[in-house]
């Protein structure tokens, strides 16, 4: 890793999360220029934390500018050469814009944007929205019940990601509103394909196991929860997820749990 760092102005970070500590760590030991941009693109929160990746490489490059890189990107499609969108997000517009000119292409269009937090979060929950959507599509519920999961799920994911501090405006752009449309809408999504798969029964662990890929938002659901207990923020989407993952209820108890819940008025943070 020392040899591979060494002389690097931009370095970008594609660990999962559960990874992202120890790499952040020896980073840190091997040490960097000092004006090395340091890019996460890792879309998760740590469970010993519950920090974003991007918060653990701040603390242990307190002194490097962190930009977080985010959107609607499959990666198999952008494999492909298929065009894309995404944003890089950084308290330092200028290391954002040095990111943006950097990877921006003729087929790869980059955004910045001045809210890391709310970028990364965007990312990050609509994991466990995608989660549902698979399973929505495993019981074969139709588009009407998934277009209201989206919208619903996209309430959800404001209301949470601003509590923990991201800016309302942000989750309505590409790595909220567009990621969480790429992620459920397309077999290519590793999470979307764990829900898929637990609707038409298998296990989680053969689910993961034949996917053969990270799927992030297992992991944060179980954090998600965590949050949600302790700061008591409502996310009735997320925890029907969480419960499903630990066998707490099946795929359709789950659907009955949403739809049953009381009737209220559709008003933001509602």
């Amino acid at each position: 890793m020392e040899a591979a760092l060494k002389g690097c102005p931009v370095i970008i970070s594609a660990v999962s999360i559960k990874g992202v500590p120890d790499v952040a760590r020896r980073v840190r030991a091997i040490g960097l220029a000092p004006d090395t941009i340091l890019v996460s693109a890792t879309k998760g929160l740590d469970a010993a934390t519950t920090c974003l990746a991007s918060q653990v490489w701040q603390e242990n490059l307190p002194d490097h500018p962190i930009v977080v890189l985010s959107g609607p990107n499959l990666a198999k499609e952008i494999n492909a050469g298929l065009p894309a969108a995404t944003v890089v997000a950084s308290h330092q517009p200028e290391a954002a814009q040095t990111v943006q000119r950097i990877l921006a292409s003729e087929r790869f269009r980059v955004y910045t944007h001045i809210d890391p937090l709310g970028t990364e979060l965007g990312g990050t929950l609509k994991n466990v929205v995608a989660i549902a959507a698979g399973v929505c599509d495993g019981l074969e519920l139709g588009t009407n019940a998934k277009s209201a999961l989206i919208t619903r799920a996209l309430s959800e994911m404001t209301r949470v990601g601003t509590v923990l501090g991201g800016k309302t405006e942000t989750f309505f752009g590409l790595s909220g509103l567009g990621d969480l449309l790429a992620t459920c809408n397309s077999p290519l999504s590793r999470n979307y394909q764990v829900g898929f798969r637990l609707a038409q029964g298998q296990s989680l662990e053969t689910a993961l196991a034949e996917i053969g890929e990270t799927a992030e938002g297992v992991n944060t659901a179980n954090v998600l929860f965590e949050i949600a207990q302790k700061q008591d923020i409502s996310m009735p989407i997320a925890h029907q997820v969480y419960l499903l993952l630990h066998q707490k209820v099946t795929p359709t108890q789950a659907v009955g749990a949403l739809l049953e819940r009381e009737l209220k008025p559709e008003t933001p943070g509602a």
